[in-house]
């Protein structure tokens, strides 16, 4: 599990929020990485009338982090796929948020990258 019970509430919380409040900026709840390659995900809310869409900040590794979203069952559905050998995506457990998810967004851009 990517993500854990108390995340999700949090982070179906903030979805909405979003729905009520588009100009919400909140701070990311959970950040994913692979550890096989350089994606990167700052994950802030799920869609609460479709759970499954987490909405965040993407880093495929290409150098064009951007916000948008991405479906929870297909990152953790990356461990079965064969190359990967059982290694899926992963929870950084020691990630602590410093600053709204626009921020980081706008260090990425800089960066091409997110860091932090």
């Amino acid at each position: 599990m990517l993500i854990t019970d108390e995340q999700r509430a949090a982070m179906l919380a903030n979805g909405r929020e979003y729905a009520r409040n588009p100009a919400f900026n909140p701070v990311p709840v959970v950040k994913l990485f692979d550890p096989l390659g350089s994606g990167t995900w700052l994950l802030t809310d799920l869609n609460p009338e479709d759970p499954d869409i987490a909405a965040g900040l993407c880093d495929l590794g290409f150098g064009f982090p951007e916000l948008g979203s991405v479906r929870i069952s297909e990152l953790e559905a990356v461990r079965t796929m064969p190359i990967r050998r059982g290694i899926g995506i992963e929870q950084d457990r020691f990630f602590r948020p410093t600053k709204t998810i626009t921020d980081y967004a706008d260090e990425a851009r800089r960066n091409q990258r997110i860091s932090g």
